[in-house]
């Protein structure tokens, strides 16, 4: 219902900042242009000392529901807003910006209009506090491209892992940002939680110790060459502590004003929240307005959010065996700035990814005994022969919202990451990191006949050399191929791809789980042929033409790969990753380059990447995405090859993992459509909050016709 004339005078309002001596002002009323609302929307102008702002962030908050709950929308281009269906609730409002400081925020309520005051920031070091993680990360200096390969601590101090300078910015990436943000306020400046320091670097040496996480970034460190690389980060953290800021981000520009994002927290203080799904991909009205779903990976929770009561909650993911170890150290070298020595992860079930059936079953990557506790029909199966099976660190469980139950699946591969084939079987397909082998449940098999045994099978693909189309043990089909990260199932062949992020420059690879023959990609790389350079595939999906698409997190690209421009496919050719060149698309994601690194790298960090096959967002069918995990953001790819930025301003440093599209009514315009996703990092306390306490979300990502669309 639109509100009446009258209302919309009587509730008109202005905040003055320089009328506040606190955190929350009671706006003033005075008269301003009207924009149209309804009884649930919040609308107004935002408009500073030099006039109207043009894309700007209009954020609402509030405490009222049963969890957080935020609203978010951006400026049109006379400093308009609408922020659309508001649930009953009183609501903190301010602007944020680039090239601005943060407003004071103003009480409201549903059904009001709220002239915003803007504040231009004083300095350029105030207007930088909000840039993205990666635009912060862009000033680190990178060792000259002749420092390599590294001769380690009695040579030029650069590890001997180092063998070229992408090797090391893939070190700063992969090997640090796959945890957290680097760039974030937590991480460039040394927090006086951390200690006291003779020295930054000495505080640095310190940072790489701490907490649980500890024994994985003082090898990280260590590879790079220790002493090299913490005087990297030092003189980093002194050159930004002396005021050296990043180049300014461009604010939100034509379709990116017309995102609307709503987002709620879930979980808890040491949550390490793994994905978030809501539908089953290949359907993506299954479940409408239904349960949102996340793995808690540090503490074994299954996450629960429902969008329609903005109520969170969770359920413990069992362990069958109580030997079961949890799968993060329950030691730490060094105690964390914001736990101390408390241990603030146990995961034995360590659940990692998830997939929802036609039944709205959520399938998952989760153990549930110890890992060299293997079913006895392993060592027979039929799959064993190509590929025996000693232990398997994950297996899967599937959640059935109808009996609010956990089914265990003892699978004799490793599992990680999980997809369901458009078959009748609705066949499981997983990756295994640390076996090597792609592995598969036929999930109408196991529950119409519980035989585990014949349920399942695995694979670890081999090279067709003679291109006989069978493997042959007694030639060169032996050699086999390395491991997938992740998993993406073919629309029309059968086939399945993932991406091995390493040693660079990385490859993605197809097996045909049928015959266990596989193929192997490189992205271009340095060649005398192609001036083009790509590396560290990490994400995989597919979109409904057959084309895949791969996130390469090193370079900062979104690439795309067509097997069928492909001139090469048997001989010992195929054998070498570089011999389809030609394949390759890669599309350079937005934002800045590292300082001194002349090449098309970028500073941003992909931790994976989705298709938008079905249009779930509202910008159109097969809308390839990454994830901006460096630069709080989506980023889509357009047809005509321009990135939309999708950010997310508030809370700062939002780092998904994984995104999953739903369609809740396919006749409800933009508002029946929504893609998701989570904040990920391993330590949530280093959100832009409260430290030790702040919770993680989701959030939901919606492209209205307008930023003024209702």
């Amino acid at each position: 219902m639109r509100i009446s004339s009258l209302c919309s005078l009587a509730t008109a309002t202005f905040a003055l900042a320089a009328l506040s001596s606190g955190g929350l002002v009671q706006a003033r009323q005075a008269p301003t242009e009207r924009v149209i609302i309804d009884a649930d929307d919040i609308g107004g102008v935002v408009a500073s000392q030099t006039g109207p702002e043009a894309g700007v962030w209009v954020i609402a908050e509030t405490t009222d529901l049963p969890t957080k709950f935020r609203k978010i929308v951006v400026t049109d281009d006379r400093g308009r807003y609408v922020l659309p269906d508001l649930p009953k609730a009183n609501y903190r409002v301010w602007v944020r910006g680039y090239g601005l400081v943060d407003s004071r925020p103003v009480s409201g309520a549903p059904g009001q209009q709220l002239a915003l005051a803007a504040v231009k920031a004083p300095t350029a070091k105030e207007a930088a506090a909000i840039y993205p993680a990666n635009y912060w990360l862009s000033l680190l200096k990178i060792p000259a491209r002749s420092a390599f390969p590294g001769t380690g601590p009695d040579g030029n101090g650069i590890g001997t892992a180092m063998r070229t300078q992408d090797d090391w910015i893939n070190q700063v990436k992969s090997g640090c940002q796959t945890c957290h943000q680097l760039g974030s306020k937590a991480l460039r400046e040394i927090p006086k939680s951390l200690g006291v320091f003779d020295s930054t670097f000495d505080a640095w040496n310190r940072r790489t110790m701490v907490g649980q996480d500890g024994a994985g970034m003082m090898a990280a460190i260590n590879s790079m060459g220790k002493g090299h690389a913490l005087g990297a980060f030092a003189d980093w953290t002194d050159r930004i502590m002396a005021g050296e800021v990043p180049p300014a981000p461009p604010r939100p520009q034509g379709v990116e004003r017309n995102l609307v994002l709503t987002s709620w927290d879930w979980g808890a203080a040491a949550t390490f929240a793994h994905d978030v799904i809501g539908t089953d991909k290949r359907t993506p009205t299954r479940n409408a307005n239904g349960q949102l779903y996340g793995v808690d990976w540090g503490n074994d929770a299954f996450l629960m959010l429902d969008p329609v009561t903005n109520t969170a909650s969770q359920l413990r993911v069992p362990v069958l065996d109580p030997r079961t170890p949890a799968a993060k150290p329950q030691t730490m070298p060094a105690p964390s700035p914001y736990w101390g020595e408390e241990i603030y992860w146990t995961d034995p079930a360590n659940p990692n990814h998830m997939a929802m059936d036609s039944q709205g079953r959520v399938w998952m990557a989760a153990r549930f005994r110890v890992p060299d506790n293997q079913p006895a029909f392993c060592q027979g199966h039929a799959s064993s022969k190509l590929a025996p099976q000693e232990r398997s660190f994950r297996q899967v469980q599937v959640y059935d919202p109808k009996t609010k139950a956990f089914k265990q699946v003892n699978t004799c591969f490793d599992t990680h990451h999980v997809q369901l084939a458009n078959d009748r079987d609705e066949t499981l397909y997983s990756n295994g990191v640390r076996n090597g082998v792609l592995g598969w449940v036929k999930t109408r098999v196991l529950l119409e006949t519980g035989d585990e045994a014949a349920a399942q099978g695995w694979c670890k693909g081999y090279f067709d050399v003679n291109g006989d189309g069978k493997i042959d043990p007694a030639v060169e089909d032996t050699l086999p191929m390395a491991g997938m990260y992740s998993v993406a199932v073919h629309p029309t062949d059968g086939s399945v791809w993932g991406a091995v992020p390493g040693p660079v420059p990385g490859r993605i690879v197809r097996i045909d789980p049928k015959t266990c023959i596989g193929e192997s990609y490189e992205p271009p790389y340095r060649n005398t042929t192609d001036a083009r350079t790509g590396y560290t595939p990490r994400g995989i999906d597919i979109d409904s033409n057959g084309l895949v698409w791969t996130a390469l997190a090193g370079s900062g690209h979104l690439a795309n790969f067509d097997r069928s421009k492909c001139k090469v496919k048997t001989g010992r050719a195929i054998i070498d990753g570089q011999h389809c060149p030609e394949g390759w698309t890669l599309h350079r994601s937005p934002g800045p380059r590292f300082q001194g690194v002349s090449e098309d790298v970028n500073t941003d960090y992909h931790y994976y990447n989705f298709v938008d096959v079905h249009d779930t967002l509202g910008l159109g069918r097969n809308i390839p995405l990454a994830n901006g995990t460096g630069s709080d953001s989506l980023l889509a790819l357009q047809p005509n090859g321009q990135f939309v930025i999708l950010r997310v301003p508030y809370p700062q440093h939002f780092f998904t993992r994984g995104m999953d599209g739903r369609i809740d009514d396919p006749n409800g315009g933009w508002k029946g459509r929504g893609l998701y996703g989570n904040y990920g990092q391993n330590g949530v306390w280093q959100i832009e909050g409260n430290g030790k306490g702040t919770l993680g979300g989701v959030v939901k990502f919606q492209m209205r016709p307008d930023p003024l669309a209702k």
